[in-house]
């Protein structure tokens, strides 16, 4: 989740400061013992494998209620538990937000439509250790073509963040990589919505990682650390606020808004992402 997301930002004990939106988090965790890399990577595969299961079910005619149901059974199937539930009373196993919602959807009764740009983020643990991704994605065709070329710039972005992630690399690069790549495609980044430290437990520090560059930000990455990293990719808007209910975000403009996001840990041989099913 973003944070809650990817953060599940949860509005009820956030406090939000300069259109930041802040949560209180535990140290960083950094993965020293093979038996930790192995728990990280085993809650991180059933967050992707259920992530890409939701993802192949959502066609027309489905509720988002009913992709939920999917993760509440592999939930179940591979004993973790959701992170939204545990960790905030989300209403929902996950969160699913559908086109003018840009996070932190509420799985109801709204039933998805031909060329939709819906949002699935899957967060949660197992035996104590978390993981959190997320995908944007169209339903079918796109009514227009903007909804495929935020998926499309969000999914270069990372990547391009990516190629910062190193031992001894500054955390803002990220921001600086993922900014730059929006840019390139006359896009911009949402600014209030950031990655977050993960690892045992959904929020941790780096309490941020911005997708945009922070000068400011003097953290450096070190061996054996956990991020979520997810950029959020817009037509034009710069900022979210609160939505129809007390958890989902929108933009005011209702710009076109696609988030990718894996759970990373940095290593001398590059980035691992737990949440990637190759």
């Amino acid at each position: 989740m973003l944070k809650f997301s990817n953060l599940l930002y949860q509005k009820n004990s956030a406090i939000i400061r300069e259109n930041i939106i802040y949560i209180k988090e535990r140290d960083n965790m950094i993965v020293k013992t093979e038996e930790e890399l192995t728990a990280l990577k085993d809650i991180g595969y059933i967050c992707a494998l259920i992530r890409d299961k939701m993802q192949a079910a959502t066609k027309p005619g489905v509720t988002t209620k009913e992709l939920d149901d999917i993760a509440k059974v592999l939930f179940e199937e591979h004993g973790a538990i959701s992170a939204p539930i545990h960790d905030e009373n989300f209403p929902g196993q996950t969160c699913i937000s559908v086109n003018e919602e840009v996070a932190h959807g509420i799985p109801g009764k709204r039933k998805i439509n031909e060329g939709d740009l819906v949002n699935i983020d899957v967060s949660a643990l197992k035996n104590g250790y978390y993981a959190d991704t997320g995908i944007s994605f169209v339903v079918g065709e796109a009514d227009n073509p903007l909804k495929q070329k935020v998926c499309d710039v969000a999914l270069e972005a990372f990547e391009a963040a990516m190629t910062r992630i190193k031992p001894g690399a500054k955390l803002s690069q990220i921001g600086k990589a993922v900014h730059a790549t929006a840019r390139k495609n006359n896009l911009t980044v949402i600014k209030n919505l950031t990655g977050h430290g993960v690892g045992q437990s959904l929020h941790e520090a780096p309490n941020h990682v911005m997708n945009y560059y922070e000068p400011k930000d003097k953290t450096l990455l070190k061996e054996g650390t956990v991020i979520a990293v997810e950029p959020f990719i817009s037509t034009k808007a710069t900022y979210v606020t609160e939505g129809k209910n007390e958890w989902a975000f929108e933009t005011k403009d209702k710009s076109f808004v696609a988030q990718i996001e894996h759970t990373v840990i940095v290593t001398k041989d590059g980035p691992v992402l737990t949440t990637k099913i190759d």
